[in-house]
């Protein structure tokens, strides 16, 4: 998942800093020496992605327990900012009116980003594409919503982010107001946990909600969102230890 130190820049690609530092924290990748095993060594402020033991992603597999849907959401169509920030894209909506329900917590949705292939595993299977709807509350914390892409129909939703290909560094506004609801399941049956960010700094506290069922989305526009990322940018499935993963 991916913010930088904005609250976005940290958790993009997924990363929000939790602390302010003289100076700017050390560049990360996927692969290589500064790829997702030698995170923890990079910086004390990325110690979490060694010694954390609620990290993220999972597998998805364990179900624990079963409770009624807490979870609320709906999303009108916005004005949104495209960029491509070297881990993944992202888009940031121009106005932060939109807001989930965990419960009686209230979050607002601050932007959201991909991963090709998937972070989260159902059983041990990857799917080509996850994204992060990441929010966060007034107090700061934050709760992101995953959802699987597999191969199918075409996503109306996912054309105007693909309309341009970005390089890195590259930021767009999109034409009009982009309608993000078909980027969701019609479903809403999801699994639910505590976890973390999926980069550095790897920050915990995050509630997890990883939908079940995944959404359609092209051959085509799988191909163009994995070219335009130019890597797989997938953190690899962290152990579970003592959580429990809820099915709601």
């Amino acid at each position: 998942m991916q913010l930088r130190l904005s609250v976005l820049a940290a958790i993009c690609a997924a990363s929000i800093p939790a602390v302010s530092l003289a100076e700017p924290p050390p560049n990360w990748s996927y692969t290589g020496k500064d790829g997702a095993e030698h995170w923890g060594d990079l910086s004390p402020v990325y110690a979490a992605c060694r010694l954390g033991k609620n990290q993220s992603p999972v597998d998805l597999s364990d179900i624990k327990t079963t409770r009624d849907n807490s979870v609320k959401f709906h999303y009108e169509p916005l004005a949104f900012n495209v960029e491509n920030n070297g881990h993944t894209i992202q888009a940031t909506p121009e106005e932060s009116a939109q807001t989930l329900h965990l419960g009686n917590k209230a979050f607002t949705f601050k932007q959201f980003h991909f991963h090709t292939p998937s972070e989260h595993t159902f059983h041990a299977k990857y799917f080509p594409m996850e994204a992060h709807f990441v929010h966060q509350s007034d107090a700061g914390e934050l709760a992101v919503l995953g959802v699987m892409f597999k191969e199918g129909e075409e996503n109306p939703a996912l054309q105007p982010l693909l309309a341009k290909s970005l390089k890195a560094g590259d930021k767009i506004k999109l034409d009009g107001k982009l309608d993000v609801m078909p980027l969701f399941p019609e479903g809403q049956s999801h699994f639910r946990l505590n976890g973390s960010l999926t980069t550095p700094p790897c920050s915990e506290g995050v509630n997890w909600i990883v939908f079940k069922t995944p959404v359609n989305a092209s051959k085509a526009q799988l191909d163009a969102m994995r070219q335009m990322i130019g890597q797989d940018n997938n953190r690899p499935v962290q152990p579970l230890n003592a959580r429990i993963v809820v099915e709601e």
